[in-house]
């Protein structure tokens, strides 16, 4: 997600405190929002995909494939 999409986030974000939203500014608010979402549970993913932990029986266990894409816990 680059920096203009965030900037509009906080933008809606504050106007919709301020004074409230159009039906029109409101769906693009939780467009935004849901894509911003998306945008970090792919880093996390990314992350865990890197990440090795040794079990305390020598097993080598990747974190990616631990937890599935769901995010459920994995055998």
């Amino acid at each position: 997600m680059d920096d203009k999409k965030i900037a509009r986030i906080n933008e809606l974000a504050h106007k919709s405190k301020a004074e409230g939203l159009t039906a029109e500014e409101k769906k693009e608010q939780q467009l935004l929002r849901q894509e911003f979402l998306a945008a970090i549970r792919e880093n996390v993913r990314s992350q865990l995909d890197n990440i090795d932990i040794l079990e305390h029986d020598g097993k080598i266990v990747n974190l990616g494939e631990k937890y599935d894409k769901n995010g459920k816990k994995g055998n």
